[in-house]
């Protein structure tokens, strides 16, 4: 029987950036992420592409065609294919001023329209278009109802632009984007957007702290004195939080997390992205990875064709180890042995 080569396995590439920066460690190049991806080897099992953000200085999103058509050239000379893309949104608020939420929506455009020239350069075979409120929970809460509805205007109309180019928008799922910080709320937006091009990014990381309340206590489903060597409760809370947001998912990450909150840099708190070997992490990732990969009868949904491991705000020291990337992918071929599927090629 054939070896299972889906769901592909991305690393992201955005690590090198996010949480980096004058105030904090220097940013990796986008070129030394693309050649630590590409080195990471376990017996004979190499990474099959990486998921980019358009963040300066890794890419400018204003890249002509021909830059675009480079930057292909030069992720496919790594042997590795481009899959989910971010788009730089942050500092546009989707429930901010009239002029706020147009540009949001001119970022996304830019970045459908750099999805779809990948693809017309043959790297990109699949994927989707990342966005999030870029809106503080403090803003939100000033005014829940109305500031919710104005997000959900801004996804609309971000959703008929990403339409034309023939992409998807998944929401990212973190605790410090207002109007989508918790599981109940990140439903509540995505069935009011009510577009088919729209769904849900989980980050194993980020959902883990859905089920202990961080910026929405009400929404808290494991209780306060939770002890996390209680797996079967945990289990509970895991299938809770996935039957919600799996008939929305249509992008996933791997990832670990020690049930804390981290942020470096400019990033606000989120979800602490954890090493594939920490040993306070708090997930069995390849055991947990099946609630999202799999249905409530335990059936492979294969909504999606890759799936990516995203590390922000590891060290600079940690990032640049080629183990690093070794023992991720290690955690990625587990996912994929346990809830992967063959297709010939």
């Amino acid at each position: 029987m054939a070896e299972n080569n889906y769901p592909k396995l991305h690393n992201a590439t955005w690590p090198g950036i996010v949480g980096k920066g004058p105030d904090s460690e220097p940013v990796i190049s986008l070129d030394k992420m693309l050649e630590m991806t590409a080195a990471a080897e376990v017996n004979g099992v190499k990474f099959d592409g990486v998921d980019i953000g358009l963040l300066e200085p890794h890419i400018n999103i204003d890249c002509t065609n021909d830059e675009i058509e480079k930057l292909a050239a030069k992720v496919s000379s790594f042997n590795l294919k481009i899959g989910s893309i971010v788009a730089p949104i942050w500092g546009n608020p989707a429930m901010g001023s009239k002029e706020d939420r147009a540009q949001f929506v001119e970022i996304v455009r830019k970045a459908c329209r750099f999805g779809q020239k990948l693809r017309e350069f043959g790297v990109r075979p699949n994927g989707i278009i990342r966005i999030d409120s870029a809106s503080s929970v403090e803003n939100w809460a000033e005014d829940p109802v109305n500031n919710s509805k104005l997000i959900v205007q801004t996804f609309r109309e971000a959703c008929d632009v990403a339409a034309e180019y023939g992409e998807r928008l998944a929401v990212e799922g973190e605790i410090c984007w207002g109007g989508i910080h918790s599981w109940k709320t990140m439903v509540e937006t995505l069935e009011a957007v009510d577009r088919p091009n729209i769904g849900f990014q989980a980050d194993m990381s980020h959902t883990l702290l859905y089920l202990l309340g961080f910026n929405r206590p009400e929404d808290r489903i494991l209780p306060k004195d939770f002890e996390w060597s209680d797996r079967d409760t945990l289990t509970e809370a895991l299938k809770t939080v996935t039957k919600a947001l799996r008939p929305w998912t249509i992008d996933f990450h791997v990832a670990q997390n020690d049930g804390t909150v981290h942020g470096t840099g400019s990033h606000d708190k989120t979800g602490r992205h954890c090493l594939a070997t920490d040993p306070n992490g708090r997930l069995n990732i390849a055991q947990d990875a099946g609630h999202w990969l799999r249905d409530e009868e335990g059936e492979l949904t294969k909504t999606f064709k890759h799936i990516c491991w995203d590390g922000c705000m590891f060290s600079n020291e940690v990032m640049m180890q080629q183990q690093t990337w070794n023992d991720i992918l290690a955690a990625m071929i587990e996912v994929r042995n346990l809830h992967g599927w063959y297709e010939p090629e």
